[in-house]
């Protein structure tokens, strides 16, 4: 049970007000600090996005010209397949239809325990985003040359997300100076260590 800063104070007034003897009531209150400072200093971080995969190959093969979050609508045994992290987005892609946006050829492995009620690997899944989001990617994807890759998929306050990329295939030369530019920045760090 995860308690928060408000919840903490009332709780700690509640407990401050029942007539425990003195031993009891420093147990609970060294209960509550205990799970305050455990959980309060957490909560006032950001949290932190959990990457559970990324396609490496898209930035190689494509140039990022923009990116976006958008949600995903799942089953519970994609759910948890994706926490295991079985899941491939290498030939996934996504398109604009009837305004909703849908990602394909995403693989998700099937969950051992769910049996009968599995998933399809395979399966088309829609993405969530707002509608003026939708229009931008449709209007972007309709330009030639220029398609929507998904980049990355992790965990966000317990909800899948996908970072979604608007982007343009690279030739055969821009590949090789991707490569040549990672192996000297390789290089660069291997000589300062």
């Amino acid at each position: 049970m995860a308690f928060g800063k408000k919840n903490y104070y009332k709780i700690k007034e509640d407990v401050g007000r029942c007539k425990y003897h003195a031993g009891s009531f420093l147990v609970i209150t060294a209960l509550f600090d205990y799970i305050s400072s455990a959980n309060v200093n957490r909560m006032d971080q950001p949290s932190a996005e959990r990457v559970s995969i990324s396609n490496r190959r898209a930035r190689f093969e494509y140039e990022i010209l923009d990116s976006y979050e958008a949600g995903i609508v799942l089953k519970g045994s994609e759910v948890k397949s994706l926490r295991a992290g079985k899941a491939n987005l290498q030939d996934s892609y996504a398109v604009v239809k009837n305004r909703e946006v849908w990602l394909l050829n995403m693989h998700i492995s099937p969950y051992e325990q769910a049996n009968q009620f599995n998933h399809d690997p395979l399966r088309t899944r829609k993405l969530l985003l707002n509608r003026s989001e939708i229009a931008k990617l449709h209007a972007r994807s309709n330009e030639q040359g220029l398609t929507l890759v998904p980049l990355k998929l992790y965990f966000k306050h317990g909800m899948a997300k996908v970072e979604l990329g608007i982007a343009r295939g690279k030739k055969l030369h821009d590949k090789r100076e991707s490569i040549k530019s990672r192996d000297v920045e390789r290089e660069m760090r291997r000589q300062s260590a």
